[in-house]
């Protein structure tokens, strides 16, 4: 653990003693010279028109345009922004939140991006579910403005998660989300522990969704890359341990029973009529099991590869730059 990571997890210790804001914003920040300063004044407002204290974390996930410049002169204007911090490389969504949960000091997060797609005027809504008594509250977007190409992998995703996590969550990739903050901490997610959105929904039990608006891109391009989109959801299904492999297990437990069924009911009654139809059957079972033993040694590998990462403390981020305020509640 860095010496960075260290004192941030000194400093979540001490609030025990310090009045704690009710809020933290945790926010990344990729290429957003141009959305920054709109996206800021609309999340200051709905957080001051809330009349909660509150905090600001912004996370600068290895943009080299003038993003951490700006949130530079936001840091130097605002009390309630209490840290920034910008990373060597880009690490990602995930590991951009996860820096700034670790030097946040919220008892509760509010987590969102900074791109304008989903709209910080919308956090009310959010917060009047959580006041209801959940751990987990998150968005789900109705009528995505993205194109199809990104939709239909995150419905297949959505699906998957739902699967994996036990849980039937709408919109896993929302990032617009408020969460317990000791449901969060109890993970303690650092550098060699990148927070996954799914491992928390699968481990709360009380969970609720909003339905937010979806905006088009206002400035620039999307991040998001088939490949980045696909490593985030591996990322998800493995940090959930055995259960991806217990839906492929019983999956093809269930196919080998069926085509068994279907093979005892051709030898017993004799199905001469239907020879060829069997022949085929057992042509498709054995292609199905082929696929099925190669996506298994693929997730088994994938799995292991992951893990040794981990073992080997290659840190998911870096921290270049931090600057931080002394705690004072958020008021």
């Amino acid at each position: 653990m860095s010496a960075q990571d260290t004192n941030a997890f000194k400093n979540m210790s001490e609030t025990s003693h310090i009045e704690q804001p009710e809020f933290s914003a945790i926010i990344a920040c990729y290429y957003e010279e141009k959305s920054i300063d709109e996206f800021y004044t609309r999340l200051s407002g709905a957080l001051n028109d809330l009349g909660r204290t509150y905090e600001i974390v912004f996370v600068n996930d290895g943009s080299t345009d003038k993003t951490f410049e700006k949130l530079k002169m936001i840091y130097d204007k605002d009390p309630h922004v209490t840290t920034i911090i910008d990373l060597f490389k880009n690490a990602g969504q995930a590991a951009a939140i996860t820096a700034g949960i670790r030097h946040a000091n919220g008892k509760n997060f509010v987590l969102l991006d900074s791109d304008l797609q989903l709209d910080p005027a919308e956090l009310p809504l959010l917060v009047k579910e959580f006041d209801k008594g959940f751990d987990i509250v998150s968005g789900y977007r109705k009528n995505r403005k993205d194109s199809i190409f990104r939709i239909i992998p995150s419905k297949i995703a959505n699906l998957i998660m739902r699967k994996v996590s036990e849980s039937n969550f709408t919109d896993f990739g929302c990032t617009f989300k408020i969460i317990n903050g000791k449901l969060v901490r109890g993970f303690d997610f650092g550098p060699y522990k990148p927070l996954h959105p799914a491992n928390l929904i699968a481990r709360a039990q009380r969970c609720a969704e909003a339905p937010v608006t979806h905006h088009r891109r206002k400035y620039g391009e999307s991040g998001w890359t088939f490949k980045k989109l696909f490593a985030y959801n591996m990322d998800n299904i493995i940090c959930l341990s055995q259960r991806p492999f217990q839906i492929i297990g019983v999956s093809c437990f269930f196919f080998a029973l069926l085509f068994v069924f279907r093979i005892v009911l051709s030898v017993v009654f004799d199905f001469s009529v239907l020879t060829e139809i069997t022949q085929g059957l057992l042509l498709n079972a054995v292609i199905i099991s082929l696929l099925t033993i190669v996506s298994v040694l693929c997730l088994i590998g994938e799995f292991v590869i992951r893990n040794f990462v981990y073992l080997q403390k290659y840190p998911a981020y870096i921290i270049r730059e931090i600057l931080r305020k002394p705690l004072d509640g958020g008021k």
